[in-house]
């Protein structure tokens, strides 16, 4: 940190991000997304947490292998096995980086049992071997914004002389507010020996819908690491959304002079990857890189638009990679344009995914009469989620509906055979479902169905949602079609497949998420 107002990018969309319930991602997910944050300037990638399951060990030790230019960072409770199985994944990578936390607060000092003298030694031993295994180590005091100064300024004394190169000071429980945020770090900068050797990093939940607010107030007092997620995705309402930070610092820079190393073109790409990865929609009026942030409905805003874009935009669509003209294609449009448009929207491919969209988009493109960004999108989101790959597929779906009752036939690929059934049920949504459990019977329980027109119009595309639930586990299948009751099975049988993945990564009757249920 030779420049005292460069601010640094944590994204920890690959572990916090994912501990939000549903937002589960597959391997193969995590290692795109990572390919797309070292890509866009982020300086450190929080890759996820190597003891929590097998295939997040996994996914961190590949993250760290192919790695290019970001710090790789792994989590680790503050116990040894954690920190060794931390360092064990994260030492493949160029640039590693051991994180170990613990609650310091007085709730959550009664967690492990510890008194304050007791939760100190067990910092300074931790920090210690993580220290003598990695020269990269960042500590973080796990609700610190409840836990009493004096004893706050002690325990990060000690972790700095045990040998943390960054010391985060995360609002575990979204409860601060930026001048108690500012006065912290403040407060910690000006009472702490060594403080002035070592990072300040912020780590901001939402719950009271000031995290964004909070981390710049820390960054203004001193903080020079953003810890944040893509979305702002996080456990309950999220954390501090990474565009959202880096936009306000590159908008106001006349009154918050600090720089990153973000390329923010590549901001609404990654959006909608993790969007799709994750099973989480963007709300529409999301800052940044909601559907709605660029959009004037007011005949008064779209006439001062019109004459000064200034008007009513501080920000540029392409300034985070938006292609403001929303050009339809249809029927006629060639590979080559389809490639350059998918470009546009954040979507890079291979000859072999190309061939595979385009189909799809020729097959949609003869039951709509323009495909606008939206429907690309969705059809990105569909694909992604319904694969060659999966264990089950959609292989045929006819539904019967009306005053007479509601039925549906169903043929299921399962483990590449094809099994055939016929359902009742109340409406043809829930005889499509009965239907598939009829052929994969399952215990979980439906938590969320959803369904989003994606544009206007009797033709338009439905994306739907579906979360389930399994003895703690919670996953999120996503589907596009122009008939919403396909899009409803494909979004089902989608949630289905990823609970067979996760079952097999974490085995029977365990789960990462009660693993890392108190990780800040």
């Amino acid at each position: 940190m030779t420049d005292k107002n460069h601010v640094l990018i944590f994204d920890t969309t690959l572990r916090d991000g994912e501990q939000s319930p549903g937002a589960t991602m597959t391997h193969d997910e995590k290692l795109e997304i990572a390919q797309m944050l070292d890509e866009m300037g982020v300086d450190i990638i929080e890759a996820g947490f190597p003891i929590a399951s097998e295939g997040d060990f996994a996914a961190v030790t590949e993250i760290a292998k192919r790695a290019r230019h970001s710090v790789i960072c792994g989590l680790a409770r503050a116990q040894f096995p954690d920190i060794d199985r931390c360092w064990e994944a994260v030492k493949h990578a160029k640039r590693p980086r051991i994180h170990t936390f613990i609650g310091t607060s007085p709730l959550h000092r009664a967690i492990p049992n510890l008194d304050m003298d007791q939760m100190a030694e067990r910092i300074h031993e931790t920090v210690t071997h993580a220290r003598n295994l990695c020269d990269n180590v960042q500590w973080s005091a796990m609700d610190s914004t409840r836990t009493e100064h004096d004893y706050l300024c002690r325990v990060v004394e000690i972790a700095i002389k045990a040998g943390a190169t960054t010391i985060n000071i995360p609002d575990t429980v979204g409860y601060t507010a930026p001048r108690e945020s500012a006065e912290l770090i403040r407060m910690l900068l000006e009472r702490v020996p060594g403080a002035d050797e070592v990072v300040f990093a912020t780590h901001c939940h939402n719950d009271l819908g000031m995290a964004t607010a909070n981390s710049l107030a820390a960054v203004e007092a001193g903080a020079r690491q953003v810890e944040c997620t893509i979305n702002g995705l996080g456990e309950r309402a999220g954390n501090t959304a990474l565009e959202e930070v880096v936009m306000a610092l590159k908008v106001r820079h006349d009154i918050m002079p600090y720089s990153t190393g973000i390329d923010t073109t590549k901001i609404m790409g990654l959006s909608r990857r993790v969007a799709q990865a994750s099973g989480f929609v963007v709300q529409p009026n999301k800052a940044v890189v909601g559907k709605n942030a660029f959009l004037h409905e007011s005949g008064i805003h779209q006439d001062g638009v019109l004459k000064n874009v200034e008007t009513f935009e501080i920000m540029r669509p392409a300034d985070i990679g938006l292609n403001e003209a929303n050009i339809a294609m249809g029927k006629h449009s060639g590979r080559a344009a389809l490639r350059s448009k998918l470009r546009d929207l954040g979507y890079e491919m291979g000859d072999n995914q190309l061939k595979d969209i385009f189909v799809r988009f020729k097959a949609l493109a003869d039951r709509k009469k323009e495909i606008y960004d939206e429907d690309l999108v969705a059809l990105m989101q569909d694909s992604a989620a319904n694969t060659e790959n999966d264990y089950l597929q959609v292989r045929h779906l006819r539904v019967v509906c009306g005053t007479d009752g509601q039925s549906a036939e169903l043929t299921l690929s399962v483990g590449g055979e094809d099994r055939s059934v016929h359902a009742e049920g109340d409406g043809p949504v829930d005889a499509c479902f009965n239907a598939v459990k009829a052929i994969w019977p399952h215990g979980a329980r439906l938590q969320l169905y959803q369904v989003h027109a994606v544009t206007e119009g009797t033709d338009a595309q439905a994306t739907v949602t579906v979360r389930l639930e399994e003895d703690g586990r919670v996953v999120t299948g996503q589907a596009a079609d122009t008939d919403t009751i396909l899009a409803s099975v494909k979004a089902y049988v989608g949630a289905l497949n990823r609970l067979k993945v996760r079952r097999e990564m974490v085995g029977e009757g365990a789960d990462a998420k009660q693993v890392s249920m108190y990780s800040h």
